[in-house]
């Protein structure tokens, strides 16, 4: 476009006042922002979906603090970029002068060796690190390094932060300001934004260059068919990317394996992650598989080991096992319902007192006052089992477990029943 860079990057803020969103950090009197404005940023690891300010606001914060700026992308990075670039910050550093921020774009994608080469400059203070990340840097960042950054979470643009972003294109952008653009309709726009300035962008630029002259308007039929005209399309960041892992999962919570077959093909032909689709499959393994199948658990952990090690496209094959696997085993959501009750029951009564023999007894004093006086210890008694008390006295009959009828959990009802003389159990009717 006349030689002008892409929307996008012509309206990149260059301070905090000019960035929308994530006021939880960079608000007024937020952590972010009182560090930023008294010129003391520590390593930190911002984590977000695409498009929400990730790599903006690294740059914000070192020019707001007048640091020495460094930028690495783990696509094409390697240990060596990772050691050059701290030998440099090395060797530029004067006695008392402060160091220089390292940005790494996308970290999750570092390996192991990689994340390593930062361990040393990152805890001498040599670089100041900030990396940046769509997935949750539990799973993709390690532990040592992990432990010595600080984790913030960016959240997904709402409507009123892409409005005001939309107004201030029409209004202050070199190239669309000149035009006359007028927002008839909102719904699309936003929509098909999901959150994500960055489409946004695209989206309001490849409207306005349909047309050359005359008044522009942004309607959600010219929206929607200017985005939609190839009806297979897979956006693994936008709306459809949540519409199909949600046919997916209730395919296999239906016990329906082509269906959920299928839908894992057009998540793979998409280009989703396949660590994404497989932490799902956990997820589900857990929620609608449960103790009907306990086994289902141990196999989707283990897939989601076993795709870091096969790689892709031999991934394929495991996800598809498992998928089918899980599809087709007896359902229960036994679990998912206890813990959910439990929970309401905290929240309803607070921190209940633990009943005095449950109770820890390491100090004479709390001996003498009756901790752990009279616990009996299940081992020396007859099938390892002995009625007690374990729920505090107000509660003590309440029932969060209820099993469900399949043949694991009938099983496991039964014996719950041969031991608890005293206790109803009840198998649910479902």
């Amino acid at each position: 476009m006349n030689g002008y860079p892409p929307l996008a990057e012509r309206m990149r803020p260059k301070t905090l006042d000019q960035y929308i969103g994530q006021q939880h950090l960079v608000g007024p009197k937020s952590v972010l922002r009182r560090m930023i404005d008294n010129g003391a940023i520590s390593s930190i690891i911002l984590w977000g979906p695409p498009g929400v300010g990730k790599t903006t606001l690294a740059k914000i914060i070192a020019t707001s603090i007048n640091r020495p700026f460094h930028i690495l992308s783990a696509i094409n990075s390697g240990v060596k970029d990772v050691r050059e670039v701290i030998d440099k910050a090395k060797n530029s550093r004067f006695f008392n002068s402060l160091a220089p921020i390292l940005f790494i774009d996308e970290i999750h994608r570092f390996s192991k060796s990689q994340q390593d080469s930062l361990l040393g400059a990152v805890e001498q203070g040599t670089v100041v690190l900030i990396g940046a990340t769509t997935e949750n840097p539990s799973f993709e960042v390690i532990t040592p390094l992990l432990s010595r950054c600080q984790v913030y979470v960016l959240n997904p643009l709402d409507e009123d932060d892409l409005i005001n972003l939309t107004n201030r294109v029409f209004q202050e952008d070199v190239v669309l300001k000149t035009k006359t653009l007028l927002l008839t309709e909102k719904e699309a726009l936003i929509r098909f934004s999901g959150g994500d300035a960055r489409k946004l962008l695209n989206i309001i630029e490849l409207i306005a260059n349909q047309e050359s002259s005359g008044t522009i308007e942004f309607t959600n039929e010219k929206i929607t068919s200017s985005l939609q005209k190839n009806p297979s399309q897979y956006d693994k960041d936008g709306e459809m990317h949540y519409d199909i892992i949600s046919a997916f999962i209730k395919s296999i919570r239906g016990s329906d394996p082509d269906a959920a077959v299928y839908w894992l093909a057009r998540m793979v032909e998409g280009g989703e992650d396949p660590k994404f689709i497989a932490r799902r499959l956990i997820i589900s393994a857990a929620e609608d598989i449960g103790l009907a199948n306990p086994n289902a658990l141990m196999l989707a952990t283990q897939c989601f080991e076993a795709i870091k090690m096969v790689g892709w496209p031999e991934s394929r094959i495991i996800l598809s096992e498992v998928t089918i696997y899980l599809a087709t085993s007896p359902k229960s959501n036994s679990a998912y319902l206890a813990i959910d009750k439990a929970i309401a029951m905290v929240q309803q009564t607070g921190n209940l007192p633990i009943p005095l023999h449950l109770r820890n007894a390491p100090t004479k004093l709390m001996k003498s006052m009756g901790y752990g006086a009279t616990y009996k210890y299940a081992h020396d008694y007859n099938n390892n089992f002995v009625e007690q008390q374990y729920l505090p006295d107000t509660i003590q009959s309440q029932q969060f477990y209820v099993s469900q009828k399949n043949p694991q959990e009938i099983k496991t009802d039964e014996r719950q029943k041969s031991l608890w003389h005293s206790k109803t159990k009840t198998n649910n009717s479902k």
